[in-house]
């Protein structure tokens, strides 16, 4: 059997503060790192930073988020890169920055997070109308995206669960597209063949035949799946990588079931098959 891919969740979220250049590091010190995962959206003055909430408050597991507030898009760039993560002395970093830290023999999956509002689209098959309008929402946060991505020698593939974003970059660049699903899996497939993608991400229960696939997670029912989501994608010529395994169980099942990759919390999940 081949072995999915590994893909470091906001470079493994289990044993590093997520989304930083000291999690990025060490992440890239284990050889079975294929990629890393990321997310990306604007400061107040539009440069694109490493974060995943939409403000800088709250919590994660117990811990500060970060020691800063507000909302990210709201707040200057000099203050998000002196916020410490996840009660760390990790800051977050710029986009720029953080791929400066990443070695080109890994690659990096950057996802669209938000391009600076609150009324999203997430997960949704838009009407012609309403996919050009969600599309110039995203537009020239994705110009800034790409640019920061254009000096980055490794793999990049560019992730979303909003179709604008996905929309915004096949009007940029040409880089390898997938559509985010969460709850909607019929409308994930749409989107990647709207856009032609080149990947697809589904969320770990929506892998039909797995015992993951009668539990409930990240909007997906475990009542029962409406479609073989891997089977069409592959038969669609579609990558298809999962999120997110937290344990060598979860991301044996999803090896064992053909998925091409698999975004993982830990490194070392790959360690272990019923194969062997």
């Amino acid at each position: 059997m081949t072995r999915p891919a590994v893909i470091a969740h906001r470079g493994y979220a289990g044993t590093a503060p997520e989304n930083t250049i000291e999690a990025v590091e060490r992440a890239a010190e284990h050889d079975e790192t294929a990629m890393l995962e990321i997310d990306v959206q604007p400061a107040a003055c539009g440069t694109p930073v490493v974060v995943h909430d939409e403000r800088l408050e709250g919590t994660r597991d117990g811990r500060p988020l970060t020691d800063a507030t507000g909302l990210v898009w709201e707040t200057p760039l000099a203050d998000i890169e002196e916020a410490r993560v996840l009660g760390t002395e990790a800051t977050i970093p710029s986009l720029a920055d953080l791929l400066a830290a990443v070695p080109e023999t890994i690659g990096v999956n950057v996802e669209l997070k938000n391009p600076g509002r609150r009324d999203l689209r997430v997960g949704e098959s838009l009407s012609p109308a309403e996919r050009d309008r969600r599309r110039d929402v995203w537009q020239s946060f994705v110009e800034r995206v790409v640019t920061d991505c254009r000096t980055f020698g490794g793999d990049l593939l560019f992730s979303s669960f909003c179709e604008g974003a996905i929309a915004a970059l096949r009007e940029t660049a040409d880089y390898p597209a997938a559509p985010l699903i969460w709850d909607d899996l019929e409308a994930g497939l749409s989107i990647a063949r709207r856009y032609d993608c080149e990947a697809i991400h589904p969320p770990r229960n929506a892998i039909e035949g797995t015992e993951l696939a009668g539990t409930d997670y990240a909007g997906v029912s475990g009542s029962g799946l409406e479609r073989d989501v891997l089977e069409t994608a592959h038969a669609e010529g579609r990558t298809v990588n999962v999120w997110t395994a937290t344990n060598w169980i979860q991301f044996d099942e999803l090896a064992a079931a053909g998925v091409d990759g698999i975004v993982a919390d830990y490194p070392g999940l790959s360690g272990y098959s019923s194969e062997r």
